[in-house]
């Protein structure tokens, strides 16, 4: 697999799913944050991660890549539109991952 690649289409849909939700909702004020989380801190793609400075481990067990698209607002509604984006481009390549978030 080309992580590369494949992290830079996760990346371009999460933007892209941030910058469409923001057009048609503006900018919802609730406050939070969202990442897309790694059940395994051994999987081939987090390795590849850890390698590229990208993510951090997870509190628990795993591992996170935090604010995925890079967005620096403080809505927790395009945050999470952003990281569901993202893990559903990784979940099509056979990564396992998903969304989380929490309000701030």
């Amino acid at each position: 697999m080309n992580f590369q690649e494949i992290y830079q289409n996760a990346f371009a849909a999460a933007v892209a799913a941030e910058r469409e939700f923001m057009a048609k909702y503006g900018e919802p004020m609730y406050c939070g944050f969202a990442w897309v989380y790694f059940p395994s801190a051994r999987s081939q793609f987090v390795n590849w991660c850890k390698k590229n400075g990208i993510g951090r481990k997870n509190w628990r067990k795993g591992y996170d890549i935090w604010n995925p698209a890079g967005n620096f607002t403080q809505s927790m509604d395009i945050k999470e539109v952003g990281a569901q984006a993202f893990a559903a481009v990784l979940n099509a390549a056979g990564i396992e991952c998903w969304m989380e978030s929490r309000a701030d």
